[in-house]
């Protein structure tokens, strides 16, 4: 009889236990996918970040193939882009000079982000551009134009990995050699052959300037066929590639 009540009371321990335990996987069932998922975010973001170092580093000593700008327009023109890579050696000086007071006045004194353009900008309601340098390498190297916000996201992501990772020259060299000029023609030295007949080495101020003044609008623009207002901001440039030679601003990549 004891050896029965004995055994009873064992099996009335064993499923209070085993009822518990139910009642404790079922209160963590729910967490179990928040937990997974939790997880899977957080290696996904750990992967994309390592990728983006890479590609970073990469392209700090490898010179960008070819960008997907010019693949697409290669691809609408039905023919390849013209463009030739220089060093930021053979490319004329005061062409450096006039980039960066055209699009970057303040290039060698931010991180990737110029704070008071930016400021500037949303006074005035967004109506002008507050991009950098920095941010349009980023832009044109490893993602696609148009304004939307995931390419928005990326490149204020990617933006600070090459101010960290490259030097401000090498920023501008990569810059010169991908932006578009003109119609299928994309790079300083292929700019330079095309609108002057002469390489990058040898350009003058009046040509750099004029070839900074039509960034902007490269298709419907012409540095070797100013109108008056390529040819006002040209001069405008070229004094502000002047000042920034004076003052300092120039340090940074020369």
């Amino acid at each position: 009889m004891a050896r029965a009540e004995k055994k009873t009371a064992s099996q009335k321990k064993k499923a209070s236990r085993s009822k518990q335990s139910r009642e404790a996987e079922s209160s963590r069932a729910p967490r179990q996918p928040l937990r997974w998922a939790t997880r899977l975010l957080l290696r996904l973001a750990v992967v994309l970040v390592v990728v983006a170092v890479c590609l970073v580093l990469l392209y700090k000593a490898v010179n960008p193939p070819t960008t997907w700008t010019m693949l697409s327009e290669g691809r609408r023109l039905g023919t390849p882009v013209e463009q030739t890579w220089v060093s930021a050696e053979d490319i004329a000086p005061v062409m450096l000079r006039s980039v960066v007071a055209a699009e970057d006045a303040n290039f060698c004194t931010h991180w990737g982000f110029d704070m008071r353009a930016i400021r500037a900008a949303i006074a005035e309601g967004g109506n002008r551009g507050a991009s950098t340098i920095s941010q349009q390498v980023v832009k044109n190297v490893y993602l696609w134009q148009g304004r939307n916000w995931l390419r928005k996201a990326l490149e204020a992501a990617l933006t600070p990995l090459v101010e960290a990772f490259w030097s401000k020259r090498r920023i501008l060299e990569i810059y010169l050699n991908v932006a578009e000029f003109d119609e299928g023609v994309f790079g300083i030295e292929a700019a330079s052959r095309h609108y002057f007949g002469t390489g990058a080495a040898s350009l003058s101020g009046t040509q750099a300037a004029r070839l900074a003044a039509i960034l902007p609008d490269p298709k419907d623009r012409s540095a070797s066929q100013p109108s008056g207002f390529v040819t006002r901001r040209a001069s405008q440039i070229r004094d502000g590639a002047a000042t920034i030679a004076r003052d300092g601003r120039a340090d940074c990549f020369e």
